[in-house]
């Protein structure tokens, strides 16, 4: 299973608006994707202050990253950068199967630029940790003029860039699947060697 990473703890942010929609938008593609909502987990992020042993209550999200067939990145831009609770829950993930050949791919949220620079951020922190990065990104400019009140895009090109990408993103994780590339196959082997 995907998972989309909402990559903020706001209450009733965007970014989990738009995961949602995301969400709805693989279904509607014949895939069931969960959301991990870093809002959900945030009080599990400091039950343990050591990085790589986490609590007892953060491992399920931890398991769903670990067992996952590609990860859908949504983040917001926050002061330049990406939200400091997703690096935090980052800094907590299993060094280095969390990402290590695992396909990933990203969707900005901000202003005028779409959370063009956390995405690149983020891609190097990825990239550090040898994920297979899907190249089409999405950034959604002024996320907050399209989003309407019931959550819905109003924006057909951006719903258009986001359907296009899970179709892509789908054929991506797929074919490193076939190839047994991916991060999955990759622990399946190491464990029968």
């Amino acid at each position: 299973m995907k998972y989309i990473i909402a990559g903020t703890d706001r209450p009733d942010s965007n970014t989990l608006k738009v995961s949602k929609i995301i969400q709805g938008i693989y279904k509607e593609l014949g895939e069931a994707v969960e959301i991990i909502d870093l809002k959900e987990l945030k009080q599990h992020l400091h039950d343990d202050i050591h990085y790589g042993k986490p609590s007892e209550a953060l491992q399920p999200y931890i398991n769903k990253v670990l067992g996952s067939d590609g990860l859908i990145v949504v983040c917001p831009e926050y002061n330049g950068s990406m939200p400091g609770i997703l690096k935090y829950f980052i800094d907590h993930l299993k060094f280095p199967e969390s990402f290590e050949y695992r396909p990933v791919c990203f969707v900005g949220l901000g202003a005028m630029f779409g959370a063009l620079r956390p995405v690149e951020h983020l891609q190097g922190v990825f990239g550090y940790r040898n994920a297979f990065i899907f190249p089409e990104r999405v950034f959604m400019m002024n996320v907050f003029k399209i989003i309407n009140a019931e959550g819905q895009l109003t924006d057909e090109l951006m719903k258009s860039l986001l359907v296009k990408q899970a179709k892509g993103f789908q054929k991506f994780a797929e074919a490193l699947k076939t190839y047994k590339l991916d991060a999955n196959s990759f622990i399946e082997s190491k464990k029968s060697t």
